[in-house]
């Protein structure tokens, strides 16, 4: 007689669902560290592209998380309301500033931005697969091969008439952040051999085409996440507390470190000019300290001589400039209370977001501006990814004998 056979029950939608995923995860952790490295759009081009992936498998399948409930603890979270603080400071500083027409502009694309993160925060499944998450440190190293590649071959290998100039400083930022959960996965899987090495790779990368922005972000970065290794509480409370006092006194910094940048390097050199027309910029309108010039000023300001062209070109000036104290001392809570609240979160991963954490923070500092898409991309990215890893660190065990026993009769 013929053996009746097991039927299986397949669900086409589910399988579609794991296979969006799968690509959408595959573009953010691989593809996108890969062309960031030679093309400069590609982060805001490949990064909503993903989001879209991974929102319309979470649609079909519905394996994330309860959305009601998630929604009630971020509107709850100090760090999110503080940050819509800041939105909302922005939003009103559009009836001051003298660039309306732009400024609504680039606050459309940062509200933008953070809708795509939030979705994506959203889209995330409850669970993560290994199998997609070990993609991340794949694409890490992919990218860092490439651009070690471009670093000492680029000219030769770069198409003629093509000019993608801060392409590659770019990927490189992008690297430094997204080396940072890679690491707190391969380190939560006990591959601590693996995660030396990538942290190795990305190091190379950055010495082939030398940056000081991007050389001390990873050497901050690092120290962070050393600090944090031998003593938890004490990483945490120490680059929370660094990261929003250097925001809320940022008005102090140049007087006292223009002495210091004149004695080390001259009264002339570039860093101790820069310093200086922030000076002049702080005691010629101190009243503007309370209130900002407005949303976008600083960077439209430098094209019609509103500021000085050597002005600062860092967050540490900008929120100051264009926010005043208000977004300021908002911009730093926000940032202090999500700090300490990414210390609260798996052991094994806070290490790494310190490291995260006190990178993005020295590339804030030393080399990119209030409201660069780009840069803003690509936190979103991180914070993305990093919840990401956090959904894939949870264990199943197999309960004891006697367990089982007992769960029966009941």
């Amino acid at each position: 007689m013929p053996r009746a056979s097991n039927p299986t029950t397949i669900d086409p939608a589910l399988d579609a669902a794991a296979l969006l995923r799968r690509i959408g995860f595959f573009g953010l952790f691989v593809i996108l560290p890969v062309l960031a490295q030679v093309a400069r759009r590609a982060t805001v081009i490949l990064a909503p592209i993903a989001v879209v992936l991974l929102i319309i498998a979470s649609a079909i399948d519905r394996r994330q998380r309860p959305v009601r409930p998630a929604v009630t603890r971020l509107l709850t979270a100090p760090a999110f309301l503080a940050g819509m603080l800041v939105v909302l400071w922005s939003i009103l500083s559009l009836t001051w500033t003298p660039f309306l027409g732009p400024a609504v502009e680039r606050l459309a694309n940062l509200a933008a931005t953070i809708g795509l993160a939030l979705l994506g925060y959203f889209a995330l499944p409850d669970r993560m697969r290994s199998a997609n998450l070990y993609l991340l440190p794949l694409g890490v190293v992919a990218g860092s091969i490439v651009a070690i590649v471009l670093g000492l071959f680029g000219a030769h290998l770069a198409p003629p008439g093509i000019d993608d100039d801060g392409a590659l400083d770019r990927g490189l930022i992008l690297l430094i952040l997204l080396v940072w959960p890679a690491l707190a996965w391969l380190r939560s899987r006990r591959r601590d051999r693996e995660a030396l090495g990538l942290a190795l790779l990305v190091a190379l990368a950055l010495t082939v085409q030398p940056d000081v922005t991007q050389i001390a972000a990873l050497a901050v970065g690092t120290l962070a996440f050393a600090v944090t290794s031998y003593r938890p509480k004490l990483g945490v409370m120490l680059t929370a507390t660094i990261s929003a006092a250097l925001l809320a006194v940022a008005p102090l910094l140049p007087f006292l470190a223009r002495p210091i940048g004149a004695a080390l390097l001259g009264p002339l050199s570039p860093a101790v000019l820069s310093l200086k027309s922030w000076q002049k910029v702080v005691t010629t309108d101190p009243v503007r300290l309370i209130t900002g010039h407005g949303f976008e000023t600083a960077l439209r300001g430098r094209l019609v001589g509103l500021l000085p062209v050597n002005a600062p070109t860092t967050a540490l000036f900008e929120f100051w400039y264009e926010l005043g104290i208000v977004g300021a001392l908002a911009a730093a809570f926000a940032l202090y209370a999500s700090i300490r609240r990414g210390g609260r979160d798996i052991p094994a991963l806070i290490p790494g977001a310190m490291g995260c954490f006190a990178a993005a923070f020295t590339v804030a500092c030393l080399g990119v501006g209030l409201t660069a898409i780009w840069w803003l991309s690509i936190i979103a990215i991180a914070v993305v990814v990093f919840v990401a890893v956090e959904r894939g660190q949870f264990r199943t065990s197999r309960p004891k004998v006697a367990k089982l026993h007992r769960l029966r009769e009941e």
